[in-house]
């Protein structure tokens, strides 16, 4: 038995240096930041190196889905094969700019996940973030694209340099009490979610961990608040067992991702199904 085991997964992965495979019930859900020309990040990449991505997965049959698709199959409903779910971290200007024409043209969903503290004075930021008319013109203009919740004000790290979801704060030399963090992060995450309600048509009930970071605690609360959806970075498929409030991506971002590697990392990820 073991060794049938042993000769199935060696196949398995045998079978992951082709690039033809077809794989189904999963979901490859793909992690961007910062679309740019100019900037040189380890989570910036040029507009051609974006579209050149999705041109590839395109041309080899993925079939891009919205993240309501994505909702419906955990709850049962089926998805294409090859499915790919497109998300994007911070609220950058350059989604508005340089990324959403691509994806327009392309007719592929996309949801951004919006730091919602950044609404007020969007250009301050660096990079530049999104303002609630570029918003509105982007989704007034399009069905494609949704908002979701990266936090209002939790996008930093304490000076211990935890994450603000789960480092406790101090003051005056006394440390946060389980019942203040409690209270912070759920009143964060309604802020957040109360912000982006007006503007996005779909409900706003999806959150993306800053920092990809989060323990029980923080999940619980956030859920508390109003949240049914949340990603991580974890690099995995998303299949229907996926637990709903630690979804898996596999990041795309990076410049030295070519389209090829992207997919390698797609077929690195496939979850092997009875």
């Amino acid at each position: 038995m073991i060794v049938i085991i042993g000769i199935s997964l060696l196949l398995f992965s045998l079978n992951l240096f082709k690039t033809n495979i077809v794989y189904k019930d999963q979901i490859a859900v793909l992690m961007y930041h910062h679309i740019y020309d100019q900037d040189i990040s380890s989570s910036t990449i040029t507009t051609k190196l974006f579209r050149d991505q999705l041109t590839l997965l395109k041309n080899k049959g993925y079939q891009f889905i919205s993240l309501q698709q994505m909702k419906e199959f955990l709850d049962g409903a089926p998805i294409p094969k090859k499915a790919v779910l497109v998300t994007f971290d911070d609220g950058y200007e350059s989604f508005y700019n340089n990324a959403y024409p691509i994806l327009k043209e392309m007719s592929i969903p996309a949801v951004n996940f919006i730091i919602t503290g950044s609404l007020e004075h969007p250009q301050q930021d660096i990079p530049k973030k999104m303002s609630r008319e570029q918003i509105k013109a982007m989704l007034s203009d399009s069905s494609l694209i949704e908002v979701q919740c990266h936090t209002d004000s939790l996008h930093f790290k304490n000076p211990l340099g935890k994450a603000m979801l789960v480092g406790h704060l101090s003051a005056d030399g006394k440390p946060e009490t389980d019942e203040q963090y409690k209270h912070r992060i759920v009143s964060d995450t309604q802020s957040c979610i109360s912000k982006l309600n007006p503007l996005n048509p779909a409900p706003v009930d999806t959150l993306a961990y800053p920092y990809g970071i989060y323990n029980h605690e923080a999940v619980d609360d956030i859920q508390e608040a109003g949240i049914k959806y949340a990603f991580t970075i974890l690099t995995k498929m998303t299949t229907r067992q996926a637990d709903h409030l630690r979804i898996p991506r596999i990041n795309a971002g990076s410049p030295d991702i070519t389209p090829a590697i992207l997919e390698k990392s797609i077929l690195r990820s496939i979850i092997p199904i009875k």
